[in-house]
């Protein structure tokens, strides 16, 4: 347990050491994104597995009007071989009308399984309500289920989620900034002012002074030629832009669930002695029988015997210098052999005294 302990940590130190990076690699352009999109439809074909409710007989009846077949009101048909899914899929940017999108197909109701079944053309809608993609095709279902007379049944994996490969057709284009404007901007994916400067003061050395601009902790501004030709040059050379990141604030990430402790590198301990060690008490209970003499006229009971003990593991205290590291930390800790809860226990400690010089962040 030491020794796994303090590789964990140890490799969080290594790690931690800040190493330049591609502008691609930690920004992204404003206005350039994916969309997401989203439908309802109907999933047809399947070996009875499929779902007998009255929003899937509702879709059906819908469906067969679209095509002029009118069905009475009170009329419900059997259709267990029909299941209702939301369709989703992700439409990256610059996509082009014609090109084709994988979508993803789930059960809404109370269908078994979609295995062997076909979803019918379906509409791809997006956030603005538009249609985008238009989907259709036959699944691919990695899950099955089996069920008996008796009511019993096996499960493997998800029977009632399925995806088409290529199963949307793209019908519309989303209209991106990237082509209007005298500007491009950068977001940071993780917001720093440090980063920021470094990131406009790279482009700068390469395009001349005053070509880029930090505008707040997470966005460079940056001039850009109008011909869109020439932009996606000019784009395509300042991404490959090597930029080191800042570092980043001394934190220490606690998961309360599983016990995971992760000590960022910069973190740092005021002076504080520490001590650890556990108290054990065990409680046994033993029932015994009180039986009186014959002549003496009493009554027969039953006592109870309890026997307390407590037992104390040795403590060690350990003493932290003004400025400790976190190699230093791990081997004081490993020292007493603390498990990752007392670990989080000391932290915790050490933040209310004022010792921990760093964030404590449960998660």
């Amino acid at each position: 347990m030491k020794i796994k302990l303090f590789s964990i940590f140890l490799l969080l130190l290594v790690c931690g050491t800040s190493q330049a990076q591609r502008i691609k690699d930690i920004a992204n352009v404003q206005g350039v994104r994916s969309n997401q999109l989203i439908g309802y439809g109907l999933v047809v074909g399947l070996p009875g597995t499929g779902e007998k409710t009255r929003y899937t007989e509702q879709t059906f009846k819908t469906m067969l009007k679209n095509f002029g077949i009118n069905l009475p009101d009170n009329f419900r048909p059997k259709i267990k071989n029909v299941a209702v899914v939301a369709v989703s899929a992700v439409m990256p940017a610059f996509i082009k009308p014609g090109q084709t999108l994988d979508v993803t197909v789930s059960s809404l109701g109370e269908a078994k399984s979609l295995r062997g079944g076909m979803l019918l053309q379906t509409f791809m809608k997006g956030v603005d309500g538009n249609v985008y993609a238009i989907a259709q095709g036959s699944m691919v279902v990695s899950g099955f289920s089996a069920e008996g007379l008796d009511g019993s049944k096996v499960i493997q994996n998800t029977p009632t989620v399925g995806r088409i490969p290529n199963g949307a057709m793209v019908e519309r284009t989303v209209t991106t900034p990237f082509s209007t404007g005298d500007h491009l901007t950068f977001n940071l994916r993780r917001a720093d002012f440090s980063t920021a400067k470094r990131l406009a003061d790279a482009i700068n050395e390469l395009l001349g002074p005053g070509m880029a601009r930090p505008l707040d902790a997470a966005s460079v501004q940056v001039s850009a030629p109008r011909d869109v030709s020439q932009r996606v040059s000019f784009l395509a050379t300042l991404e490959n832009i090597q930029v080191e990141p800042a570092s980043e604030s001394a934190k220490v990430i606690v998961n309360s669930r599983t016990g995971t402790i992760v000590v960022g590198k910069d973190v740092r301990l005021l002076p504080a002695a520490v001590t650890h060690g556990g108290l054990t008490v065990t409680i046994a209970e033993a029932t015994q029988v009180s039986q009186p003499n014959p002549l003496a006229g009493g009554q027969t009971v039953v006592t109870s015997n309890s026997t307390i003990d407590a037992s104390e593991e040795d403590s060690r205290m350990f003493m932290f210098n003004p400025g400790t590291s976190l190699d230093e930390l791990v081997r004081a800790v490993n020292l007493v052999g603390a498990a990752p809860s007392d670990v989080l226990a000391i932290l915790e400690a050490l933040k209310v005294a004022g010792a921990l010089h760093g964030e404590l962040i449960i998660i």
